[in-house]
Formats: C-alpha cells, structure tokens, sequence
C-alpha cells in the first residue's frame, strides 16, 4: 500500500548552545567507550569540573545526539527530532520567518 505523509507543522530550530533545546548531555567518554555512535562531528561542551559533554535529544527510539550543524525539528505534538543541515531543506518547507 502506497501513503503519503500527512501533513504537520513543524518549528525548524538550527541547534545552538543555551537555547535549551537538548534533552541532556552524556559523557563524551561513554559515548566513545560504547562505540556505536560516530564521533566525529558531535557537539562537545567541557563543564566547569572539565567533564566533555555531547548535548541529546530523546524520543521513542531512544536517543539521538547532535552533531554540529544540526537542526531541532519540533512537531505540533512536543515530539522532537535532529536533522542534519545537509537534509533539512530537502525534507521541510519554511512557510512564514
């Protein structure tokens, strides 16, 4: 059977630090030692005691951490998603500034 999305209006926020966009930070360290993530690109916050932080957004498949570059789609219904810059245009439309 052949669908189409319906549509769903979307806030499209480029991730920037104190915003408060993150759901939490994980230990760049754990992230490493777990090895199941590319490291290459993720944002990386030292704190005041020198702990380095990735910052992540949750949602039902677990967690997705956010590289730079990426943006924080918001849906009308609270549910969050990361999206790089190199697809973000591609998969959403601005409607107003």
């Amino acid at each position: 059977m052949k669908c189409k999305r319906k549509g769903l209006l979307s806030n499209v926020v480029k991730y920037e630090m104190g915003k408060g966009l993150e759901d939490g930070y994980e230990l760049f360290t754990d992230i490493v030692t777990k090895g199941w993530f590319v490291t290459d690109n993720l944002v990386k916050v030292t704190r005041e005691n020198g702990q380095l932080v990735s910052p992540y957004i949750t949602h039902r498949r677990g967690r997705t951490f956010i590289c730079e570059g990426d943006y924080i789609i918001i849906d009308e219904d609270g549910s969050k998603h990361v999206v790089g810059e190199d697809k973000v245009w591609n998969r959403y439309e601005k409607i107003e500034d």
